[in-house]
């Protein structure tokens, strides 16, 4: 299964084909491009705010909002006063903290193997898979789109929180199918179906044939790192990850917030989310972005490009 993605990859893995699609998309084959993309927009206060600034005075090129999360209004007022904001939607399926929950958007009617028997979405990847249908991926996932859309979030791209909508073979088709039908790329890198390394074959490989033959181009890498003993340690790792990114298109995914109280009763890792603030807001990153050439870009233009090549608006 692909769960965790973000802290999986210590450093950038780039895939072993030779000019990139991607980036021949964006109009540059040889230019080395980078997503640096926020997670779990709209989870919480503490989330969406450190997401903001990083967006406004940092590093951060857009993100991604879990619409069954409790702070997603904060979102949609902030999109209303930055409408060039790249947001896409973080198809969710799960609610992995112990004390802080959220349920389907959908009738829990017409998804019930979605819901735990405390009332809320599973915790646990591995109890979707278990107890979830196709059938109610499809309609949770769809209402999510749905609900983006009619609050005037206007989504450039959907991708899947803890990797649970590629956790099975019948799973990434409805992520694919959504895909197609709202006309939005979906997130899937590249080397992630090629090495099979965080996804199980079954997954990968049905995934990676369906993809090339669509000719819809695939993320060329995908980097985070597992450093958390200082601050200053995780900037450092990163700064190594950006220095070695290949020629391509590449997505680095962080997971920001602030150094409060509510985000450390949330989760036991509030510190390496306030890090990853301070790290796509620090000056040392931009200048090693900056002398490395490196065009930082969101998935508006992916997405534009996309429909572009098919001949849409």
């Amino acid at each position: 299964m692909l769960i965790a993605v973000a802290v999986a990859l210590s450093a950038v893995a780039p895939s072993n084909a030779g000019q990139s699609q991607m980036a021949a998309l964006l109009g540059s084959p040889d230019a080395t491009y980078l997503i640096v993309h926020a997670d779990d927009m709209g989870m919480c206060h503490s989330e969406n705010q450190a997401t903001f600034n990083a967006m406004e005075r940092g590093l951060v090129t857009c993100g991604s909002v879990m619409m069954p999360c409790p702070w997603v209004m904060e979102v949609v007022q902030f999109a209303k006063s930055h409408p060039d904001v790249d947001l896409g939607v973080h198809l969710t399926l799960n609610s992995e903290w112990s004390a802080f929950r959220w349920r389907p958007l959908s009738p829990p009617d017409k998804v019930p193997g979605l819901i735990d028997p405390e009332g809320y979405m599973w915790r646990s990847v591995e109890d979707v898979v278990k107890h979830a249908t196709p059938a109610e991926v499809e309609a949770e996932c769809r209402a999510q789109i749905q609900r983006a859309i009619d609050l005037g979030l206007r989504p450039t791209h959907i991708d899947t929180h803890m990797g649970a909508v590629v956790a099975t073979p019948e799973f990434a088709q409805v992520y694919l199918k959504l895909g197609r039908e709202f006309r939005l790329p979906v997130m899937l890198p590249k080397v992630m179906l090629e090495d099979g390394k965080d996804t199980t074959p079954s997954v990968a490989r049905p995934l990676l044939k369906q993809m090339e033959a669509s000719g819809v181009p695939l993320l060329d890498a995908l980097a985070g790192t597992n450093v958390s003993a200082s601050s200053d340690g995780r900037r450092a790792a990163y700064a190594k990850v950006i220095e070695g990114l290949p020629r391509g298109a590449s997505q680095i995914i962080v997971h920001l917030g602030l150094d409060d109280d509510e985000l450390k009763a949330i989760t036991s890792f509030a510190r390496t989310r306030y890090w990853d603030y301070l790290a796509f807001t620090h000056p040392e990153t931009r200048r090693i972005i900056q002398d490395r050439g490196i065009r930082l870009i969101g998935w508006r233009p992916i997405m534009q490009a996309l429909r572009s090549k098919a001949g849409e608006g």
